[in-house]
């Protein structure tokens, strides 16, 4: 059950992104509106991994890496080398070749669990700078949630059905044993042109290919028919995209080096 009006309920969870996550009402949020920004993805700058939904693996992985962090082997876009930085964000939107996940789409709205009622609440960033009294398109037409609003609605109800069918996902996989943990590694080049000793720049979890050809032909067969075989290959062939990140890490270092002023 979700709701977009209730003000006052105790709510949990602690999402990426999010600074300011409150329970959306007419009330209190009845003279806001959102303005278009200037740099509208410049909050996805400072973090280089994004969830993604298993639905999105096909085209994310045109774009990233797609991996598997944590005990919770939650599937995310691998979008930088560095916890801090976003190789896909620059002067604050997305590379206009980069397929922007739905995690992101979603903001300013979330849902919040509302434990007492046993529901979803619908909630907004409050700190979002593109969120401010008087906006060019309201939050809320005579006291009842505008356009904007219902389709915010409507988006995190899609998204929240996909976060479930992923979690399911993750755990058909758990149960087949196909997770395996791998890394992904760079070597530099010498300034003789040698190869240079190799460099792990992150450790991921990730199917097992060798695990995957292992499984009865049923099994198989029966990931096929439900559409999770595809899913894995995708995120198999988005493991080339490594090769692409870390170039793009170095062209983007070589940028930021200072020039020798000349003597």
């Amino acid at each position: 059950m979700t709701d977009a009006t209730q003000a006052n309920s105790p709510l949990s969870g602690n999402v990426l992104f999010y600074s300011q996550p409150e329970p959306l009402s007419a009330e209190a949020h009845g003279k806001l509106g959102v303005t278009p920004a200037d740099k509208p993805y410049a909050f996805v700058a400072q973090t280089n991994v994004v969830p993604l939904t298993v639905t999105e693996f096909a085209p994310a992985a045109l774009s990233y890496p797609v991996i598997f962090v944590g005990d919770a082997k939650q599937p995310v876009a691998a979008m930088g080398l560095n916890a801090a930085e976003n190789l896909f964000i620059e002067d604050g939107d997305f590379r206009p070749d980069a397929y922007i996940p739905a995690y992101v789409r979603r903001y300013p709205f979330v849902f919040a669990n509302d434990d007492e009622q046993k529901r979803l609440v619908l909630c907004i960033d409050r700190a979002a700078p593109f969120v401010v009294e008087g906006g060019e398109t309201p939050l809320f037409e005579n006291g009842q949630p505008s356009g904007y609003v219902n389709f915010g609605m409507e988006f995190c109800n899609n998204f929240e059905q996909e976060r479930v069918r992923s979690e399911s996902f993750v755990a058909l996989l758990k149960e087949l044993d196909l997770f395996e943990v791998r890394e992904a590694n760079y070597t530099p080049r010498n300034a003789d042109g040698s190869a240079g000793t190799p460099q792990k720049i992150a450790e991921y979890f990730a199917v097992s290919e060798d695990k995957l050809k292992a499984l009865p032909a049923e099994k198989l067969a029966e990931l096929r028919d439900n559409g999770a075989l595809g899913q894995i290959y995708a995120h198999l062939v988005s493991l080339l995209g490594w090769d692409r990140l870390i170039a793009m890490a170095l062209t983007r270092a070589a940028k930021q080096q200072p020039v020798a002023a000349n003597a």
